[in-house]
């Protein structure tokens, strides 16, 4: 809400769309500028709810496309055929359960921690949780696929940047106009995922 309580233009906008909630128009632009989505693609979509996302990517992949929306509470809003809705604790769920859901083309991540009001703190269980998705993709997502993260920015994340860029062919940093400007939250996008190319252990 803005001052005076009014909505601004992208909460009001996803309200007249039908959307569930105005974090839809990021992945749009993220989207529009990357060239992530197109008919037929599977995509993991984690954290996915209230389900703008998973709502709005419904439509770009088409009937013959397909998204598992993984989150511990359910979807808040009606979705097509094509998308099957878990259930399910990201962090504590063997990556087997990913794995055994895919192959993916696409994963995206809008995860957010239970915010502290510390912002370093914040950060870091973020960081943890972009982690986690990247962990996640290295399992499910195939080989030239594409990743999408959340994360808020602190002193963890050239680091987490490092490790995705040790991933992906291509990595880029992106502030979409929909976020707010007071916010600390920015987009990592890895473009070709490499599995040959994961450090080893």
């Amino acid at each position: 809400m803005k001052p005076g309580g009014k909505p601004d233009p992208f909460t009001a906008r996803a309200h007249k769309e039908g959307f569930a909630a105005r974090s839809v128009y990021k992945l749009e632009e993220i989207d529009r500028r990357c060239k992530l989505l197109r008919p037929g693609l599977h995509v993991l979509d984690l954290g996915a709810a209230p389900g703008s996302w998973t709502q709005w990517m419904a439509t770009r992949i088409g009937p013959k496309g397909r998204i598992v929306a993984v989150d511990l509470t359910p979807l808040g809003v009606s979705v097509p055929a094509t998308v099957q809705a878990v259930e399910l604790d990201v962090l504590a769920a063997p990556l087997e359960s990913f794995a055994a859901l895919g192959p993916f083309d696409l994963v995206v991540s809008d995860m957010a921690p239970h915010t502290t009001g510390m912002r370093e703190a914040d950060a870091a269980l973020s960081a943890e949780l972009v982690d986690r998705a990247m962990t996640i993709a290295d399992s499910a997502l195939r080989p030239g696929g594409h990743f999408v993260a959340k994360i808020f920015q602190g002193s963890e994340f050239e680091a987490v940047r490092k490790r995705l860029r040790e991933r992906y062919a291509t990595v880029k940093v992106m502030k979409p106009e929909a976020s707010r400007k007071e916010s600390v939250e920015i987009f990592l996008v890895g473009l070709d995922h490499r599995p040959a190319a994961l450090p080893t252990t």
